[in-house]
């Protein structure tokens, strides 16, 4: 039978609850990809185990502010332990500590927030950009295996300074369930990819090959979205110095609604072979 890659999607999301808010998420096989983990990945994980400790049907998930400490490792389970920091008539706040074999690689809160009536202005547009088409070439992420639940037609192609990945559509390559956690959790998952190229911003001296790292990462969910249709995910450098640089992001759906907003700072050296995603 033919794995499908959306089932592998929803897997890396199925975690084992080993004890009160402690839980363990699968990994890629080592040889599977990239010899590390995607930074993506692991913060849809970490945001996966705080919404398993909070009714999300009555408050979803509005932010998560995260740090990646270390590298994580294919093949090791992730060990996530939730600590309940508060829960007010309002918004709940989790934080989540991602380990491989007692060390952390991974840090985060996450804030929920009950629905409320308020102003709903648009905020930022979307750019315009032609609409996916079949026929367009796919992303490079596309060749990790770790991205191949995923569709990803970029925008703009190539350039003398290597990949262009932003901006680009993006959708799960099957339908994923009625749930808002797992909807934002596959949000959480996708705002990571491509930022940290994007962060470099277009100074003709920087070399085509770097090292790149993520360093800490925000995500906000600002209206329901579902990652199985069609977001267009804009990223743009806002500065680079001192080996890092920031950059902020949008996803938008086809119709121009505004769905997450990110913000990332990466770490940036010169080096002789090219990052990872």
């Amino acid at each position: 039978m033919r794995d499908d890659p959306t089932d592998r999607l929803l897997r890396l999301l199925d975690l084992e609850e080993r004890g009160r808010d402690e839980f363990r998420a699968a990994t890629p096989a080592p040889g599977d990809g990239p010899p590390r983990l995607f930074g993506g990945q692991v913060a849809a994980q970490s945001l996966r185990a705080a919404t398993l400790t909070v009714d999300t049907d009555d408050r979803p998930p509005h932010s998560m502010h995260a740090y990646f400490i270390r590298p994580g490792r294919p093949g090791i389970p992730l060990d996530l332990d939730v600590v309940r920091a508060r829960d007010g008539k309002s918004f709940s706040t989790r934080t989540v500590t991602a380990s491989q074999e007692g060390e952390a690689i991974f840090v985060c809160a996450a804030s929920f927030h009950r629905p409320e009536e308020g102003e709903d202005w648009p905020g930022v547009e979307r750019m315009d950009a032609p609409p996916p088409a079949d026929d367009a070439p796919e992303s490079p992420l596309s060749r990790f295996s770790t991205m191949t639940p995923f569709e990803m037609r970029p925008i703009r192609g190539y350039s003398e300074m290597g990949w262009i990945l932003h901006p680009f559509w993006v959708r799960t390559k099957g339908p994923l369930p009625d749930d808002p956690a797992i909807l934002a959790c596959v949000i959480a998952f996708i705002s990571d990819m491509g930022v940290v190229g994007s962060a470099r911003g277009k100074a003709p001296a920087s070399p085509t090959q770097f090292m790149g790292a993520s360093l800490d990462h925000a995500l906000w969910f600002h209206r329901p979205g579902r990652p199985d249709d069609w977001l267009l995910f804009d990223v743009k450098p806002l500065t680079n110095a001192g080996a890092r640089g920031l950059a902020r992001g949008t996803m938008h759906t086809v119709d121009g609604v505004l769905v997450a907003s990110i913000v990332q700072e990466a770490l940036l050296r010169p080096s002789g072979t090219i990052p990872l995603p």
